[in-house]
């Protein structure tokens, strides 16, 4: 959720067949009929893509610091690397009790990307930013 002066605001992304999608649709109409809400709704195509792309996973674990995940994308952004999925939660260290920031990812490497060069340089980052990672292909 985004503070926006005295209101907020928020983006759901939902899925499912078109039955399921009509029952939310109505219910959503109804609450913001009932409640002061503007609810706006986009129905989407599948995404189709005219590369190849190969699925790539990543974990990360540092501890918590401002910028991980503005950094982390922004170094895919520039590599032309699409983010499919991205997880993250903050949980205590179990014997320090210090704060951790962990990151899982499901990245798109497009088939013309050098996956060595890739690595490394990520690899580098995460050096940089002291975050201990793992890049590997996503398997099945």
């Amino acid at each position: 959720m985004t503070a926006l002066g005295s209101e907020f605001a928020m983006l759901l992304l939902v899925s499912g067949n078109w039955a399921t999608i009509g029952k939310l649709e109505k219910a959503l109409g109804k609450l913001s009929e009932d409640q002061p809400l503007s609810i706006s709704l986009r129905k989407t195509d599948e995404r189709v893509t005219d590369i190849e792309r190969m699925p790539y996973g990543i974990d990360i674990v540092s501890l918590d610091q401002p910028g991980i995940v503005f950094s982390l994308a922004s170094f895919f952004a520039t590599q032309g690397i699409e983010i499919a999925d991205l997880i993250t939660r903050r949980y205590a260290a179990a014997h320090t009790g210090s704060q951790m920031f962990a990151v899982q990812m499901t990245i798109n490497v497009p088939s013309s990307t050098s996956i060595s060069q890739l690595r490394d340089e990520f690899l580098e980052l995460c050096d940089q930013l002291n975050l201990d990672a793992i890049l590997e292909p996503v398997k099945g």
